[in-house]
């Protein structure tokens, strides 16, 4: 695990909810980097549906919390 801070920008894991892992970007941060703080983040859909003039729509989770805060098997975030 790394031990990377993240910042408004950085790229990171998001595991969503089902335990799918997906590329993501903070967009928030709350907490300081020692805390392992909680984030916001933004990724692409996997939904093929959700697509429009600009591409495949995004998505957004917030308040997820670092795997090492998780005790569920997802909504968490970490950095390789």
């Amino acid at each position: 695990m790394s031990d990377r801070v993240v910042a408004v920008g950085s790229a990171v894991t998001y595991v969503d909810p089902r335990g799918q892992a997906r590329d993501a970007v903070v967009t928030a941060v709350w907490g300081t980097p020692e805390e392992r703080p909680a984030i916001n983040v933004v990724f692409v859909s996997d939904d093929e549906s959700r697509h429009d003039v600009y591409g495949r729509q995004i998505e957004r989770a917030t308040s997820v919390v670092h795997r090492t805060m998780q005790p569920a098997p997802g909504n968490f975030w970490f950095t390789a």
